[in-house]
């Protein structure tokens, strides 16, 4: 098993900078995964560390050694990428016994890897069968199968489930997740989705433009991200903005909306009285906006009148799309709460969980 260690590591292609000095620590036996959007960096951070790309400047490292220079077959990681690439003229047991063979590995050993990770994954009774005539999730575990017969020090994922329905890939994480713990080793998992992410990651690290925006535990990028691309990013629905100004009226701080002022807490008050009369962005969760009958006892509320757009009812929730002035907001909602597209409702703002940034350079204030 190894650790992960990337250092001041630069990717060029002519003047596109696709990695931008990245500096990042992953712990022997860590789940991390790279999310971000399409174009962010985050494939090429995997193929990087995978030796198909070639790194322009910075070291990485697997363990203790230095792999910049190592072949990829020498890194000592098995890779699953988002296109299977099973051979479909091989039937499984013959996919996943393939690199073995190529490393020339004694016949029983290999017969008693491949297995032992047909069993780990539940695919025993598919082993004479061939790729054509498995559904996408079992393809998918072959795949997975095909790595983790070679007991690598580290497993790559590079978007393996999205290939997959929206019911398999919620099995599927599970299936990854569980595993994770069974193998005891590194994974390191690219994803664009933020779900995936909070769902299986114990960290996670959050790339825009080839840059490292933020790593941290799922939890606490929720609750207190750096910066309004991390806040927006994480947490789906995503978070409501709004352009805002602090403002101070007989000694209590208000975020100023222009068609709303919400009152500020006492102690997230004088975190902020410094930072009276500048501009800023106002982020507040959808979970954090309560119907005014159905308001947790427990939250320090503020009162937003608002006119109903559009609501969605989720079965164990009501999404509520509303408008104040010109800005849409989006509130989950308790599934009692009865209202209607176009009536005039009052809600209660969580303050306690609030986000301000700086408007100019979109960074925490708190």
């Amino acid at each position: 098993m190894a650790s992960v260690t990337y250092e001041n590591v630069y990717k060029r292609w002519g003047d596109v900078v696709a990695v931008n000095n990245l500096s990042l620590d992953i712990a022997d036996r860590e789940f991390m995964v790279y999310v971000g959007p399409s174009g962010c960096g985050k494939s090429t951070t995997l193929r990087l560390l995978a030796g198909l790309e070639e790194i322009s400047e910075g070291t990485i490292k697997i363990g203790d050694r230095v792999v910049n220079d190592v072949p990829p077959k020498d890194r000592d990681i098995a890779m699953v990428f988002q296109s299977y690439a099973l051979y479909p003229h091989m039937s499984v047991y013959d996919n996943m016994a393939f690199g073995l063979k190529l490393r020339k590995t004694p016949k029983a050993e290999i017969d008693a890897k491949v297995k032992e990770a047909a069993e780990i994954l539940g695919i025993s009774q598919l082993l004479d069968r061939k790729p054509k005539a498995l559904s996408g999730g079992q393809r998918q575990r072959v795949a997975v199968g095909r790595a983790i017969v070679r007991h690598p020090q580290v497993f790559l994922f590079d978007e393996p489930l999205s290939n997959l329905d929206a019911k398999l890939r919620v099995e599927t994480r599970a299936n990854i997740s569980r595993l994770h713990q069974q193998l005891a080793t590194t994974f390191i998992y690219v994803t664009h989705d933020q779900v995936e992410a909070m769902t299986m990651a114990s960290r996670i690290a959050v790339l825009k433009d080839g840059i490292l925006m933020q790593v941290d535990t799922p939890q606490n990028l929720y609750n207190r991200p750096d910066n309004v691309f991390v806040a927006g990013f994480i947490g789906s629905p995503s978070m409501n903005f709004f352009d805002a100004t602090l403002v101070e009226q007989d000694g209590q701080l208000m975020v100023d909306g222009g068609s709303f002022r919400l009152l500020m807490p006492a102690e997230k008050t004088q975190q902020l009285r410094q930072y009276r009369g500048r501009e800023v962005i106002f982020g507040i969760r959808p979970d954090d906006i309560h119907s005014a009958e159905f308001t947790p006892p427990s939250i320090t509320p503020a009162l937003l009148r608002a006119k109903v757009d559009v609501t969605e009812l989720m079965g164990n929730e009501i999404f509520v799309y509303g408008l104040t002035g010109k800005k849409q907001f989006v509130a989950r909602v308790d599934p009692r709460t009865r209202v209607h597209a176009g009536e005039e409702v009052e809600f209660n703002v969580g303050m306690d969980n609030m986000h301000i940034f700086d408007a100019k350079t979109e960074k925490a204030l708190v």
